[in-house]
């Protein structure tokens, strides 16, 4: 009984917890829907007295605004995606590997195990990266998150205005509503700001409008602010190819630590995002190449690595042979197969 009294505690707490890790994004609509009434109602219909103003405020609003909640609702209901069963442990290699009480013949094991695993970055003390919760061998850029109890492929963070794990099958949607934030709230600050200056002035009637443009346009210059320095932060990390975590943390190869190990070039990092076909790199659908398992790799001395000089196709028997890196074309054609 005392047990069972334990369990209902513990799922009531995990609940309560569930519950709370949607206020962020709770607060966010509410604004978002506030904004929308400000705007549309209050500025647009009420004060804007000019038929063809209130007609161009309206269309490029609408416009950005619906690229805005598109992007929020993938980065919020696209799930993080996790490695396949290929890197997990077996069921014999599991209790083999638990059964072990010895430390170095179970780093011999994940070693053996990885041999035939694309797997090339190890742990700041040169081990395979395992985690112990999922039982898996991670994969490149792979990263348990504590919040969301699973690994996520190429995980950025977990961010909670989203309540997601940002990651390989997210990030581009992620920094599509980063950029469409910016956006909409430049948009409604520099549109607000005349009627603004209006009724501070007092050329405008002081009626029940005035609070609502004077207090959206603080609103809009405070997330602009915020968001364009995170949405900076994004781009500079793309543009080296770069997760948050590697920022902090630098990646440790099987030739050892190097800080640039997935960098490209300004153009193939941003490929690496968003995809080859730059039609799709403004909407909100998924164009992300490889499956999130494999990442081409820049060689830590390039001209001893006749992939990435001449960016030859790779061979799978050749994978021993040649070490991490791969050119960016034998990537493509590689990561598109399923495991």
């Amino acid at each position: 009984m005392r047990r069972g009294w334990k369990m209902s505690l513990s799922g009531g707490l995990r609940c309560c917890r569930r519950l709370l890790s949607w206020v962020p994004v709770l607060v966010i609509v509410l604004v978002v829907l506030w904004s929308y009434y400000a705007y549309v109602f209050e500025l647009c219909l009420v004060t804007v007295l000019s038929p063809a103003e209130k007609v161009i405020y309206l269309i490029f609003y609408h416009a950005i605004f619906v690229f805005f909640t598109w992007t929020y609702w993938k980065s919020i209901f696209t799930l993080p995606q996790q490695p396949n069963q290929k890197f997990h442990l077996s069921y014999s290699d599991k209790e083999r590997y638990e059964n072990e009480e010895r430390p170095e013949v179970q780093k011999q094991m994940l070693v053996d195990m990885a041999k035939k695993l694309p797997v090339y970055t190890r742990t700041g003390s040169g081990a395979v990266r395992f985690c112990d919760r999922c039982h898996l061998i991670k994969p490149d850029r792979c990263h348990h998150c504590s919040v969301c109890a699973m690994c996520v492929l190429k995980m950025d963070h977990h961010c909670p205005w989203v309540n997601n794990c940002i990651g390989f099958s997210n990030y581009k949607f992620f920094l599509q509503f980063l950029a469409y934030s910016v956006l909409y709230c430049l948009y409604i600050a520099t549109t607000v700001f005349n009627y603004f200056i209006k009724y501070w002035r007092g050329e405008l009637p002081s009626v029940r409008s005035k609070f609502h443009v004077l207090f959206l346009l603080f609103v809009a210059c405070m997330f602009f602010v915020s968001l364009v320095i995170l949405f900076g932060y994004h781009c500079w990390l793309v543009s080296r190819n770069k997760t948050t975590l590697e920022a902090f943390c630098t990646p440790v190869f099987t030739s050892g630590p190097e800080k640039n190990g997935f960098n490209l070039g300004f153009i193939k990092n941003i490929q690496q995002v968003f995809g080859d076909n730059k039609k799709f790199w403004l909407i909100p659908i998924g164009s992300s190449p490889g499956d999130g398992h494999s990442f081409p790799m820049r060689s830590m001395n390039e001209s001893q690595n006749p992939l990435l000089a001449n960016e030859e196709p790779w061979e799978d028997n050749e994978d021993e042979n040649r070490g991490p890196s791969i050119s960016h074309e034998a990537y493509r054609v590689q990561c598109w197969e399923p495991f």
